[in-house]
């Protein structure tokens, strides 16, 4: 059943208006059966994640292996207008889009038109790659561990330049855009139908996704809900962020493409609870269904007891297995979440693009279904942790020194930490990664302020230095160099760089002590001509800086991608 609740809360928000939106849900009898009292608590956890984020508005779809169950939308679609969500509009899901490409090419499989560990260049020869490190397979790109980078496009604009693998095929799992859209490449070859063709034909149109639109261009923009993104695009996300509307958007690749109502994804949300099986028979084999929803690969960046399958990750929830996977646009921030054990699951999407992805949301809806079913007692709604408060805020309190001087002072107010400047007190924001914080404020918002511990891999251990861009601090407790040799040429590197491609945008290098760093937080380690990102071990990711005028680089290639140098203001 679907539920349309469309009457704003206005008497117990009206203290709230100065600081956000109206917010608005959707109203009307809940559905019958084992979830008619799940939406007060649906309700009410929404209203307070939205705003604890300062995010628009989202749509919620509830389905088990019987159906869709609820249909929820939440706060607003356009904010101008303060008009709320409705649930005929479309959202872009993203990288979800990633799991319809896995299955069409387990289809492909189970026709015996896909060899999952045959070298992916016997299928598309025309893909320009160096396998010094072992044949790539699509086991591999659907995995995530190929070794190649994820950033640039399938087809490099330099006719020259050939994809590098950093490591084996299947020795690590690092994150790939490009796989995706080699991939999307792969089921337009077997199939023989273009993707957006195969997607309707294989994924959509068995499962009654009628709504749904299996690549996003402009023809179909008057049926999205309006999105927001960051005013400012060339510095940290942060829930706290200016947001403007965003543009248009075309995006037919297969790494995200996907746009859909919430009403259609409950229907994909049943055939994964189902494993595989839709309403006129099965979408894939049983077996295929299996490899889909293996653990195939240890996923940490998923979280610490995440693996990945073909197109998801797959994890545990409360002991029961789940399928899961997010989806961030430029506009966009999606979770999906399916209980396989239980057979119920939940998407969510928001119409913004801050950094975040709705997890908490399709956690706790499925929580809220699982209880339900079994006739407990609902979880109670919990409190929303502000993305602001720290458990460890007292770990950052202190004075750090630079050699010149300078000090950067933290201070504590309850959970919630600030920088002290003169007389003026500016919030950090934690940034989603430990230990990092987004500066609230119009001239520091450039660069997170990163801190580093005693020992990095100890959370718990005191922290000894703090960094913003290329500025360097310390505590009394650090005990490393304060001296560097640094090559002589690196200056010549530092600066904004910045591509009109939306995807790639801008990255600014700085020189810290002995190292270059991108954006002040992810540090770069030299190999011959290339510089290798190195905020994950193995990751495959590098830099080549390109011509030096009047001493600064002119240009870098970002695994492929040219990105061209700001003139400094």
């Amino acid at each position: 059943m679907h539920l349309n609740r469309r009457d704003v809360l206005r008497a117990s928000l009206t203290s709230l208006a100065a600081a956000s939106a109206p917010f608005s849900v959707a109203t009307s009898a809940p559905p019958a059966g084992p979830y008619s009292a799940l939406a007060p608590n649906l309700d009410q956890f929404a209203e307070q994640y939205l705003r604890s984020r300062s995010a628009p508005g989202m749509t919620l779809v509830l389905a088990d292996r019987q159906g869709t169950q609820q249909v929820a939308t939440y706060g607003l679609g356009d904010r101008e207008a303060a008009q709320p969500v409705r649930d005929s509009e479309l959202f872009q899901i993203g990288s979800i889009s990633k799991s319809f490409i896995a299955l069409c090419l387990l289809q492909l499989h189970d026709e015996g038109k896909l060899d999952l560990h045959k070298p992916i260049t016997d299928y598309l020869p025309w893909f320009r790659v160096d396998m010094q490190f072992g044949p790539i397979t699509a086991h591999h790109l659907l995995t995530h561990s190929s070794g190649l980078p994820g950033i640039p496009s399938v087809f490099p604009a330099d006719p020259a330049v050939r994809h590098l693998a950093a490591h084996a095929p299947g020795a690590h799992f690092h994150y790939n855009n490009m796989a995706f859209e080699l991939l999307g490449h792969l089921v337009w070859t077997l199939d023989g139908r273009e993707l957006p063709q195969a997607l309707r034909a294989r994924i959509l149109e068995p499962l009654g996704m009628s709504q749904t639109e299996p690549v996003i261009t402009l023809d179909m923009r008057s049926r999205l809900v309006k999105s927001y993104s960051a005013f400012f695009a060339d510095r940290p996300e942060a829930t706290s962020s200016r947001l403007c509307e965003a543009p248009g958007t075309i995006e037919t690749s297969g790494a995200g493409c996907v746009s859909a109502t919430a009403k259609d994804m409950g229907a994909y949300v049943r055939m994964l609870a189902n494993g595989g099986v839709a309403p006129k028979g099965r979408l894939v084999s049983k077996d295929s269904f299996e490899l889909f929803s293996h653990a195939h690969i240890v996923a940490e960046e998923f979280g610490p007891s995440a693996s990945y399958g073909y197109g998801i990750a797959v994890d545990h929830l409360d002991g029961h297995k789940v399928i899961r996977h997010t989806g961030g646009m430029l506009s966009f921030m999606s979770s999906i979440l399916v209980d396989l054990d239980e057979g119920v699951g939940a998407f969510a999407s928001i119409n913004a693009m801050q950094g975040y992805r709705p997890t908490a949301m399709t956690a706790f809806a499925v929580q809220q279904m699982r209880a339900a079913r079994s006739k407990q007692p609902l979880p109670a709604v919990p409190t929303i942790v502000s993305p602001w408060d720290l458990d460890n805020a007292s770990d950052f309190v202190g004075t750090h020194r630079a050699p010149s001087g300078a000090t950067l002072i933290i201070e504590r107010d309850g959970d919630r930490i600030y920088w002290r400047r003169a007389q003026e007190r500016i919030a950090l924001e934690p940034a989603g990664e430990p230990d990092q914080f987004v500066v609230v404020h119009p001239d520091f918002s450039r660069f997170k302020l990163v801190f580093t511990r005693h020992n990095p891999d100890d959370p718990k251990s005191p922290i000894t230095e703090g960094a913003w861009g290329s500025d360097w601090y310390v505590t009394d407790r650090y005990t490393g160099p304060r001296e560097f040799n640094t090559p002589s040429h690196w200056k010549a590197l530092v600066g904004h760089y910045r591509s009109q491609n939306p995807w790639i945008g801008s990255t600014r290098v700085v020189l810290r002590k002995n190292q270059l760093w991108l954006d002040g937080a992810i540090p770069l380690e030299a190999q011959g001509d290339l510089f290798y990102l190195r905020d994950e071990e193995h990751s495959p990711e590098w830099i080549r800086f390109g011509e030096i005028v009047n001493g600064h680089c002119m240009h870098i290639s970002y695994s492929g991608e040219t990105l061209w140098r700001v003139a400094a203001v």
